[in-house]
């Protein structure tokens, strides 16, 4: 009896990229190749599995034929083992600085561990973290300035290979000695809506909206260029935030449904690669990232 066909990494990279991008053109970019090249390769991959994976529509776009939403999510799972494994042997060799982007808040909630290791298995490697409101992020890696970020979704530009890393809701968060959340008008504290539109807090307008939808008076009583500062007032229980579960200091809590506020939307959080990265620390970084968000996921039950 004949075994079954190995699945080539790298036809797997190929079909990743042109899913996340929804671009043949991008891909090839990306990769290095020909767009025929890449072509050849998900024909290849479809050769292998037996099944359309990708449909091509009008103008180009590039749509996921059932079998290819399954195989997109296994394939991811597969390219960061594969490479959670090379970078852990080729760690020694590893060397230089490996720009990053984050909001704040994403930085307290999930990158301590994830950091942690990648130090553990490319100590030779430097990691400069910039932290900044997504927008911002944005701006700077397609200007060159960083390597990777986190962002909010919704902020990377069309066609943009982005890679989905958590999507759960917002919470309003208040004191859990005190009870500002029943005050009228609401006092808020939430990160500074600066004029340039780069710099707007994507959880501030959602609070402020859904307040405004509800009819539920509010003042902006505190306002911090960093989300992590809107903490001491609530703290001190003058105000409520918004913030997801992902981290929460000691003395906050969590509004529950029936205590009064409105809902809150749902936001994602994205991992984004610069045009021109530095090769391969980022490479290498990407990876303990997106491994190290699913095990955090997995152990708190969030969706990755």
């Amino acid at each position: 009896m004949s075994m079954p066909h190995a699945l080539d990494t790298e036809l797997l990279r190929a079909f990743v990229l042109i899913a996340e991008g929804r671009s043949f053109t991008e891909a090839a970019e990306m990769v290095g190749r020909t767009q025929s090249a890449v072509s050849m390769q998900i024909k290849r991959l479809e050769e292998t599995l037996g099944q359309k994976v990708l449909n091509r529509g009008k103008g180009g776009d590039v749509e996921l034929t059932p079998h290819g939403e399954v195989l997109l999510a296994h394939a991811r799972q597969m390219l960061s083992l594969n490479d959670e494994v090379v970078a852990l042997f080729r760690a020694p060799a590893l060397a230089g600085t490996v720009r990053l982007g984050t909001p704040d808040d994403y930085a307290f909630g999930y990158l301590p561990p994830i950091l942690k290791r990648f130090a553990d298995t490319h100590p030779a490697v430097q990691v400069d973290v910039m932290c900044a409101p997504s927008g911002e992020l944005v701006e700077r890696l397609k200007a060159g300035d960083l390597d990777l970020t986190l962002a909010s979704d919704g902020h990377q530009p069309r066609q943009w290979p982005t890679i989905p890393l958590w999507r759960g809701p917002l919470v309003w968060v208040t004191s859990s000695r005190h009870a500002p959340h029943r005050l009228d008008p609401l006092p808020l504290a939430l990160a500074q809506v600066d004029a340039k539109p780069t710099r707007n807090c994507d959880w501030a307008r959602a609070a402020v909206t859904a307040l405004e939808r509800a009819g539920r008076r509010y003042r902006m009583a505190y306002s911090s260029e960093s989300q992590v500062g809107t903490h001491a007032p609530v703290l001190a229980g003058l105000a409520v935030t918004v913030s997801t579960l992902s981290w929460l200091p000691d003395g906050l809590r969590p509004l529950r449904a029936d205590e009064g506020l409105p809902p809150l939307p749902e936001f994602g959080i994205v991992l984004l690669k610069g045009r021109r990265p530095r090769q391969p620390m980022t490479d290498a970084l990407a990876a303990q990232i997106e491994a190290g968000f699913r095990a955090i996921c997995e152990r708190r039950g969030e969706a990755a």
